[in-house]
């Protein structure tokens, strides 16, 4: 579902919000929750929970107390409690499912401790609030001259202001320690407003910034993920992926996310199979390790005499002779368990398109040649003969 802003153009191509899922409206936003329980009604002995969900732009939500039991539904404009002044937000939940989100996020069941909700957002909150959603692509623009000019290592990535104006929230990444003392002097005096500087890791700056990535999808960061976990590289050596940061690492420079989606099939699946490290002993020798295949449970070692000849076993083979091996005894050789497989005749090349000749391309160009040849010949004895 698309937000108002996402209809096609003149031409029939699609317009796009261009917010990434943070649009105004609610309705291409990533974090959009069903509320399964709103046609549910509560039991008569139970009073109804009057906590409410509050999304901002970049996906930030925060939740709020409704004291006023003001009748609040999902993608009304509101105006929260801020210190100073108010901010502008969209209801993203509300009811039980409130009570069910704060126990997830292990919040305190605490009402009293949290801001409030002030009112619905009036034309005037909104008019305020649209127009200074409109200057950040501006101030985000001078911000940035004003960081190089000081010489700071540092990205300012998205600015977000605040419902009514009143303050300004940097987003920057750096790889570190920034002393942006001077540079928050320079800001207060060039916007004449509040600024607060948040510093956000190289992966939320990838999902506000959004693209596409190598699988020419877009970038789960920026469309469903929402918890962002520590992949390491030793993941890449469970799935048998080489060592390349250059294809490892998605636009953020960090290791891909979606390292971790197989991750978990891939290490059931190496239960089966025996450490990389185990020698197997033979009266030929010990025989280690040199090569593995999950997806057809093989294995391949050879001889320590021997590194150029390799054995392919399969894993229940393997098994076998690590157990003969713990019991003192040694196998004659890696041949005896090996299975000779027996390849059928294949067929190097396939006419499919009913031309045999590679160089098929090539024969009229030699023909217009040999008759470019012939014809200067036949001029050359026509100017001799007239001479």
């Amino acid at each position: 579902m698309g937000c108002t802003s996402c209809a096609t153009g003149a031409n029939g191509q699609p317009q796009g919000c261009k917010n990434n899922g943070t649009c105004g409206t609610d309705g291409c936003n990533k974090l959009t929750v069903f509320d399964w329980l709103s046609n549910m009604s509560l039991p008569g002995d139970m009073e109804p929970f009057y906590g409410v969900e509050v999304r901002f732009k970049n996906g930030r939500k925060h939740f709020y107390r409704n004291s006023d039991k003001l009748p609040l539904s999902i993608g009304d404009v509101v105006a929260t409690e801020m210190s100073p002044g108010h901010d502008i937000g969209i209801v993203t939940l509300t009811g039980e499912l409130v009570r069910v989100q704060m126990k997830r996020k292990k919040e305190p069941l605490d009402l009293e401790a949290l801001p409030t909700i002030y009112r619905k957002a009036s034309q005037k909150d909104i008019d305020i609030w649209q127009g200074v959603r409109s200057r950040e692509d501006g101030v985000q623009k001078r911000s940035r001259e004003i960081a190089m000019g000081l010489g700071l290592k540092m990205k300012i990535s998205d600015v977000e202001f605040q419902g009514d104006g009143t303050k300004v929230i940097f987003y920057y990444t750096a790889e570190e320690r920034v002393d942006f003392r001077q540079l928050i002097k320079d800001f207060a005096r060039t916007f004449n407003t509040r600024i607060e500087m948040k510093q956000v890791g190289f992966r939320q700056e990838a999902s506000r910034l959004g693209g596409i990535g190598s699988c020419g999808r877009e970038l789960c960061c920026s469309t469903w993920l929402t918890d962002f976990r520590s992949v390491n590289t030793s993941a890449a050596r469970y799935q048998q992926l080489s060592l390349n940061p250059q294809k490892l690492a998605g636009q953020c420079g960090k290791l891909k996310c979606c390292l971790n989606y197989e991750l978990d099939t891939y290490m059931e699946a190496l239960e089966e199979f025996p450490k990389m490290d185990v020698k197997l002993l033979t009266e030929k020798g010990k025989a280690q390790c040199q090569k593995i295949d999950i997806f057809k449970g093989l294995m391949w070692f050879s001889y320590e005499e021997e590194f150029m000849n390799w054995h392919e076993l399969a894993v229940s083979k393997v098994n076998e002779i690590i157990a003969i091996n713990k019991k003192g005894k040694k196998v004659a050789s890696l041949e005896e368990f090996t299975e000779e497989k027996v390849i059928g005749d294949k067929e190097l090349f396939n006419n499919v398109v009913g031309q045999d000749s590679l160089t098929r391309f090539d024969q009229p160009r030699k023909q217009r040649k040999k008759k470019r040849n012939d014809r200067n010949r036949n001029q050359s004895q026509n100017k001799k003969k007239n001479a």
